[in-house]
């Protein structure tokens, strides 16, 4: 618990996170494509982007409840799909599983989790959603959706941002490789960071956990440029509940998905880890809302660093969003009460910005581009 207590915002437990964990792990974590210039344009873009403070308002009650494909979520933000979660701290997958089935919020299971998708939606008590790669000629990837189906998901959310896996050079650096392999170089990082290396060493090493369906494998490296619109339509006819498409960044995209029937479209760079030089998703997300139309259930991640943060992407056209790599981080710097510590922080955080600018609720968040609200 001593280590959680010193979490009061995500930049907290990335500090703590950066002092704990092996060189290679922390920059597997936090590494974006080519020189991050894309990273950073992300985080300007969310500086820049200012709230209007209300005043004289009765805000001493305040609500953060929202609905999610008209279930109800207690709050407007959940669990982003982040691959091999179990390398930042034994058993992350079901701390993050645990905070899902607590809070009523979605857990995105990755396709790489480190943790059998079955288990993470039985933690979760439900509260899971099935992240899907397309890979290679789709054969495997069609067996995992009628695994996930089996298992109980409801919603699957289709990554289409990554055709080729984007070069991370702090990765490349290290020699880091799915499946988890330690030659001499990762030997010497390991034994100069004990806690973790000892911690890990006790719980197994971390594997991908999805691929022990016979005549599967997966290779993280393997091209998944072979999905189009014909394998989307596939995905739909198939798949009978609440159809995500994530990584979508042109209005003209939106539209289309629109059209081919998906049920909602999260705006994402990847957390610019695999184009540098793509736009920052919230500057794009208010056209995507236009595009789109008000009622269209519309997703935002990458580059969220606090409450206030997701305040932001509400006012530019955002019904939900999700958190990633700080979760990782809290769960490295503190276990699971590190997780839950800036779990609060972020709650807290956005509760605050809510009664900054005058709002009870989610119901009437007023517009970035909008006119001033009466």
């Amino acid at each position: 618990m001593a280590a959680a207590a010193h979490i009061h915002s995500a930049m907290d437990a990335r500090r703590l996170a950066k002092r704990r964990l092996p060189w290679m792990i922390f920059d597997y974590i936090d590494g974006a494509a080519g020189a991050e210039t894309g990273a950073a344009r992300t985080r300007a873009a969310l500086d820049a982007i200012t709230l209007r403070p209300r005043v004289l308002r009765d805000v001493s009650q305040r609500s953060l409840a929202t609905t999610l494909f008209g279930a109800p979520a207690d709050m407007p933000f959940g669990i982003a799909p982040m691959g091999m979660c179990n390398l930042s701290a034994p058993g992350a997958d079901l701390m993050l599983a645990r905070l899902a089935a607590r809070h009523s919020i979605p857990h995105g299971v990755s396709t790489v989790a480190s943790t059998p998708l079955e288990k993470i939606i039985e933690v979760a008590q439900g509260h899971a959603w099935f992240q899907l790669y397309f890979s290679g000629d789709g054969t495997g990837t069609f067996k995992l959706v009628e695994r996930a189906r089996s298992a109980g998901y409801k919603t699957l959310v289709l990554t289409v941002d990554v055709p080729e896996v984007g070069r991370r050079p702090r990765e490349l650096r290290h020699g880091f490789k799915m499946p988890f392999r330690i030659g001499p170089r990762q030997f010497i990082d390991f034994a100069l960071h004990p806690r973790w290396s000892l911690t890990s060493l006790a719980a197994g090493k971390p594997q991908m956990a999805n691929f022990d369906m016979p005549g599967y494998s997966f290779d993280r490296t393997e091209s998944r440029a072979r999905a189009t619109w014909d394998t989307l339509a596939r995905l739909r006819d198939m798949w009978p509940g609440n159809l995500v498409v994530k990584g979508v960044l042109d209005a003209r995209d939106a539209q289309a998905l629109q059209r081919a029937g998906v049920d909602a479209i999260q705006v994402s760079s990847h957390g610019a880890r695999q184009l540098e030089s793509a736009p920052a998703p919230i500057d794009v997300l208010p056209d995507i809302r236009a595009a789109v139309g008000p009622d269209f259930p519309l997703f935002y991640d990458s580059g969220l660093r606090s409450g206030e943060d997701v305040l932001r992407a509400l006012t530019r056209g955002a019904d939900f969003t999700f958190f990633g790599r700080s979760l990782q981080f809290a769960m490295a710097a503190g276990g699971e009460a590190g997780l839950n510590q800036l779990w609060s922080v972020f709650k807290s955080e956005l509760s605050i910005a809510m009664a900054q600018c005058g709002l009870q609720d989610l119901q009437n968040v007023p517009s970035a581009h909008g006119p001033a609200p009466s």
